[in-house]
């Protein structure tokens, strides 16, 4: 598939879901039973009827022990291989709970992996442990406003310019949250895989 050719990345998710679980053998059922997520959604969600939040896909990436970075790279490297991520074709996705934007600033399969995340006011996403059991580092560099990081128990808060690097090892997981009254908070997120 070219990547002139705009497939909505919603599209290319529940297609690369679909094969995730198929790949392992596992029916809907099975992979019901590993989030927690129910049948229903999930049959929703490969049928593109409808759009996993980011807590979903949390819990669906970590029972297929990727990363929700890895399924995302995954949906996004089946719009076709190349070496440059233009602008105008960098995948975007909103999360439907939240209105967190996701944009893949590098070409699928780089390392480290970079995305562009813009954050609403008063928003906060949050992963399980699970979602990052396959990361080797990840780190966060705010580009304008100010975003909390929760890792368990600790949480810090970060200004523009600054940079996080994460304690993977947190097992009760992270969140992102922007604390600001009324602007969004776009960070820069690199991620790279075992």
């Amino acid at each position: 598939m070219s990547t002139d050719t705009a497939v909505p990345l919603d599209t290319l998710l529940a297609q690369r879901l679909k094969r995730e679980r198929e790949a392992r053998g596992w029916s809907i059922a099975d992979l019901a039973a590993a989030s927690g997520v129910s049948r229903a959604m999930i049959s929703k969600v490969e049928r593109t009827e409808a759009s996993p939040t980011a807590a979903l896909l949390g819990r669906l990436s970590g029972a297929l022990h990727l990363t929700v970075s890895t399924l995302l790279a995954r949906a996004e490297a089946d719009a076709g291989p190349s070496r440059i991520a233009r602008a105008d074709a960098q995948p975007l996705w909103t999360d439907p709970a939240t209105r967190y934007r996701r944009r893949a600033v590098s070409p699928p399969g780089a390392e480290p992996e970079l995305v562009e995340v813009e954050l609403p006011p008063g928003a906060r996403v949050a992963y399980p442990a699970a979602s990052f059991a396959f990361l080797r580092g990840q780190v966060v560099w705010v580009l304008a406003g100010r975003l909390a990081v929760e890792e368990g128990a600790e949480e810090a808060l970060l200004r523009e310019g600054d940079c996080l690097s994460f304690d993977l090892d947190t097992p009760k997981g992270h969140a992102f949250r922007n604390p600001s009254g009324g602007k969004p908070c776009r960070y820069l997120v690199a991620l790279s895989r075992r």
